[in-house]
């Protein structure tokens, strides 16, 4: 139940005098009040004062209920589509090390979970041709995540003994249905948060492939991620949050901004009176925000958060309960 209604608010400039604070931060309405005839401070009109279709609360009642004001005035409305998206090996960072010849290995140096140089020796296999030892050498410093040689184990050209990934640099490919493939396009902006842990990363799709895939009916965008601190492990499941639109608006609002009341849309504008819903058009839809083409000019202050306080207020009047209990 609402608490010390404003009885009276006079003028902007008072207003926001008495919020003590400067848009857009939170701010908070007050009662305007003077001295009587015994020096002693009265609201001006009676209590339970208000006008119809507009709900008046006090700068306690603001702050209580942690109502916000903003400003509203030009923006960006991003649409975006969410995707399942998986980390991969960068195929540009992973070597495939097979012998120069046949023959049959005599020392292995390297296992899986190594951490190898360039030019490392990872084995010594002796020649079938001339028996003389070679060594087996990488090109990629990076993790051995594969290893098909053992002590005594011949070895032919055809099969490889190591591989060798580079992880400072990972692939995330997202999957992308055939209803998006139109709306996901190469340099689109897009952030990836893994399933596991939330840890999020954004960045910028790469390349989308020119096919569909016949078996999943799927194309696949993908973009490269910085790895150095090792956090994204190929076979990591994630979720991709690409934007299929951006466009510039002469008016935009947060999703919160936005009411529905007796099937209309509406955002509460701050006025003289007090905080009054105002019927509006809604246009281009974002996740986090709404283009107003109509009922909301630039330079209006409304309530960008908290509004559903005052809806219920509003509530509360139309069944005759009032703003003054």
């Amino acid at each position: 139940m609402m608490r010390n209604p404003i009885k009276t608010i006079v003028g902007r400039a008072a207003f926001l005098l008495a919020l003590g604070l400067a848009l857009p931060l939170v701010t908070a309405p007050a009662a305007y009040s003077e001295p009587d005839d015994h020096g002693n401070e009265s609201e001006h009109g009676e209590e339970g004062e208000h006008h119809e279709g507009v709900v008046q609360l006090s700068a306690e009642e603001i702050r209580e209920f942690e109502i916000g004001l903003a400003v509203a005035g030009p923006g960006t409305v991003r649409q975006t589509r969410t995707l399942p998206a998986e980390v991969r090996f960068n195929e540009d960072l992973v070597a495939h090390i097979v012998p120069r010849y046949e023959g049959i290995v005599t020392k292995v140096l390297a296992n899986i979970g190594d951490h190898v140089q360039a030019g490392e020796v990872l084995a010594v296999i002796e020649s079938d041709g001339s028996l003389a030892p070679y060594e087996v050498t990488t090109f990629l410093a990076g993790t051995v995540i594969d290893k098909h040689m053992t002590r005594g184990e011949p070895v032919t050209r055809t099969e490889f003994g190591f591989t060798v990934v580079d992880l400072s640099s990972v692939w995330i490919d997202i999957t992308v249905y055939q209803r998006d493939i139109d709306r996901i396009r190469v340099g689109e902006d897009v952030t990836v948060r893994a399933r596991a842990d939330g840890f999020a990363v954004s960045g910028k799709i790469t390349y989308v492939t020119p096919v569909v895939d016949e078996h999943t009916r799927t194309a696949t965008a993908r973009l490269v991620v910085d790895n150095t601190d090792g956090h994204w492990r190929p076979g990591m499941f994630a979720t991709a949050e690409v934007v299929t639109g951006s466009f510039a608006v002469s008016v935009v609002v947060p999703a919160t901004a936005v009411h529905t009341i007796e099937g209309e849309d509406v955002v509460f504008v701050v006025d003289d009176e007090g905080f009054e819903p105002r019927p509006v058009e809604i246009g281009r839809r974002g996740k986090l925000e709404m283009e107003i083409r109509s009922g909301l000019e630039p330079g209006d202050e409304y309530v960008a958060t908290g509004g559903f306080t005052i809806k219920a207020e509003l509530g509360k009047d139309s069944f005759g309960e009032g703003h003054g209990h």
